[in-house]
């Protein structure tokens, strides 16, 4: 069995917290960040007085509204919430170098050798909580298990502030006991399929065959079947391989004229090129996603002859890859640009890229 020490640390409803902490007037009331409810935005997070009303993230924000009429609607604050999670993992870094981010607000820790030389992961995690709150004054939840997808899945056992520990003996039954919603990599789709086949819990999902599995939802069928046994041999890696940059907006009402998604298309650019340069990544593939008022989506990609990251080569491309859309023609709702196939090699990129939803007004942004 493996012997590794693993801890995810994830923040509780984090930007909803920060902002509930920096106004105290928001303390127990449904705090709901993100987009307007009078707008196409969507729900970044929410405190759990908004949940109790069905609020989640990724829900658009006028049907937020009308779950929880009361929510008091923010927008985000991403400077905030940045140097929170600056604090936190400073306190992470105390325990090990092996710190792997997965957002702003949640981390894997590999603690099997820690700096503090302490054996025990669960003492290790009931610390960095507490150095949390007594830092941030902001409460997290932690899952300690042999492997991160156990870690994970633990994390979201018991929350807000709570400590979820899977030890190896323990692991079978507990996997064989959850529900298949939440398996951590199994989304709302793969939950649906899976319950209209009979799959409703661990124990439904290890009696598939790996055949089965492979058959039906093709190499995600091996990390289903590994899971479900304990299987999870992943590394928490310190620096991990950035594949794409990426920017994309909603707009506040769909928009045909070709002019201004060019003027849309520069400013994403601009953002893009402004991270890519401060930390010295270059790409070789331009790639543009076009939404339209129907929401059927249209991506072009294209690949150069030599790594870039200059805001005039990726904008004159991403607009040749525009005008190979029917944008101008058809109504469009939202417009993206990537940058990939990356060359990493000067890059540092301790942090995660932290591009974040910003809704574009055309009365205000020409």
């Amino acid at each position: 069995m493996d012997c590794r020490k693993i801890i995810h640390i994830d923040m509780d409803a984090f930007y909803a917290s920060v902002e509930q902490r920096d106004n105290p007037k928001l303390k127990g009331k449904p705090v709901i960040v993100g987009g307007p409810p009078n707008s196409r935005g969507v729900v970044s997070t929410c405190s759990y007085e908004a949940r109790k009303f069905g609020v989640h993230s990724a829900m658009p924000s006028a049907h937020a509204k009308r779950l929880c009429p009361n929510g008091i609607f923010i927008f985000p604050r991403f400077h905030a919430y940045s140097e929170a999670s600056s604090v936190i993992r400073s306190i992470f870094r105390e325990y090990t170098d092996l710190v792997e981010p997965l957002s702003l607000d949640e981390a894997f820790l590999d603690v099997t050798f820690n700096k503090k030389e302490e054996r025990s992961a669960t003492i290790i995690a009931r610390e960095i909580q507490r150095k949390i709150f007594d830092a941030t004054r902001l409460s997290s939840s932690a899952g300690v298990s042999y492997n991160k997808f156990l870690a994970k899945t633990a994390s979201d056992f018991k929350k807000p502030a709570g400590l979820t520990v899977i030890r190896p003996i323990d692991a079978e039954k507990f996997i064989e006991d959850l529900p298949i919603g939440k398996f951590f990599g199994i989304g709302k789709v793969t939950e649906m399929r899976m319950k209209e086949m009979g799959i409703n819990c661990g124990r439904d999902l290890k009696e598939r065959s790996y055949d089965f599995l492979m058959n039906h939802f093709g190499k995600a069928g091996r990390f289903y079947y590994k899971i479900v046994r304990g299987i999870d041999n992943r590394p928490v890696e310190s620096r991990r391989i950035r594949k794409s940059i990426g920017k994309e907006r909603t707009f506040s009402s769909d928009i045909i004229e070709t002019d201004k998604l060019k003027g849309i298309i520069s400013s994403l650019t601009d953002e893009v090129t402004e991270y890519m340069q401060h930390r010295g990544i270059k790409g070789k593939t331009v790639s543009i996603k076009v939404k339209y008022d129907d929401f059927e989506v249209a991506t072009r990609s294209r690949s150069l002859d030599s790594y870039v990251n200059d805001e005039r080569t990726i904008y004159s491309t991403a607009v040749e890859l525009m005008d190979s859309t029917e944008a101008g023609l058809r109504r469009v709702r939202l417009m993206g640009v990537t940058m990939s196939n990356l060359d990493n090699s000067q890059c540092d990129d301790e942090n995660q890229l932290l591009l974040p939803f910003r809704e574009f007004v055309p009365e205000l942004h020409p």
